[in-house]
């Protein structure tokens, strides 16, 4: 049977098993966070929750974890999956997102991704707000327009790069092998060295070449570090 490689993700079985992903990505929540939830997948159904259900909570400490995480963003992945979606609403907050970061290049694409009139992220009072305490300079000129005082921005709400690579295993190889499929990939081997080359590709939304590379890579490190052992143990004996 032919490899299908997989896209989009299946949503999250209820509001605290969101609330539990986006705490085991490092955002502040009240929760158990969840053990290495995937970094797009998350952050998807997070700005669903945000934009869709008027989550404001939800879409001030996204907005917040992406101007600390977006270096170790899948951009590629989030830009397919943000595509995906039907919601202008959601489209305008990522291609805003994206514009936010423009210095990443990664981002481009996700930038274009909604090209319609500006949207109030308020239902109604955005002109008053707007009026009164101007709009957030981090959404200035996007298509999604806020007013300064709505979402709360501290970095205390998120954990940093380093507190978040000690628990969550994929996020740790993203930052040693970059933002990309192959990093995901070499964590889910190590924390599973039995998945199959399909089976890995599969978990990590990645290509089976890509997959098999890592395999072959991860047998060959395994077999090196075994060497190294039994050398070292033969020296020890002498």
């Amino acid at each position: 049977m032919p490899f299908s490689r997989a896209l989009v993700p299946v949503a999250p079985t209820g509001p605290d098993a969101l609330t539990s992903a986006m705490a085991g990505i490092g955002m502040k929540f009240a929760a158990t966070p969840a053990q290495d939830p995937n970094i797009e997948d998350t952050l998807l159904f997070g700005s669903l929750e945000a934009m869709e259900n008027h989550d404001l909570r939800v879409l001030a400490l996204l907005v917040t974890w992406f101007g600390v995480h977006a270096p170790w963003v899948n951009a590629d992945r989030l830009t397919k999956i943000v595509a995906a979606q039907d919601s202008p609403r959601v489209r305008a907050l990522w291609s805003a997102l994206a514009r936010w970061q423009g210095r990443d290049r990664r981002f481009a694409r996700l930038a274009r991704i909604y090209g319609a009139e500006r949207i109030d992220l308020l239902a109604v009072g955005t002109d008053f707000q707007v009026r009164r305490h101007s709009e957030d300079p981090r959404f200035e000129t996007s298509p999604l327009r806020v007013p300064a005082n709505v979402l709360r921005d501290r970095a205390a709400d998120v954990e940093q790069p380093a507190e978040l690579s000690c628990h969550h295993h994929a996020y740790r190889c993203r930052v040693m092998i970059g933002p990309t499929y192959r990093a995901d990939m070499w964590a889910a081997v190590e924390d599973d060295p039995t998945l199959s080359a399909t089976a890995l590709a599969h978990k990590t939304y990645g290509s089976f070449a890509t997959a098999w590379r890592v395999r072959r890579d991860f047998a060959i490190l395994a077999g090196a570090e075994s060497r190294q052992r039994r050398f070292r143990s033969r020296r020890g004996a002498e």
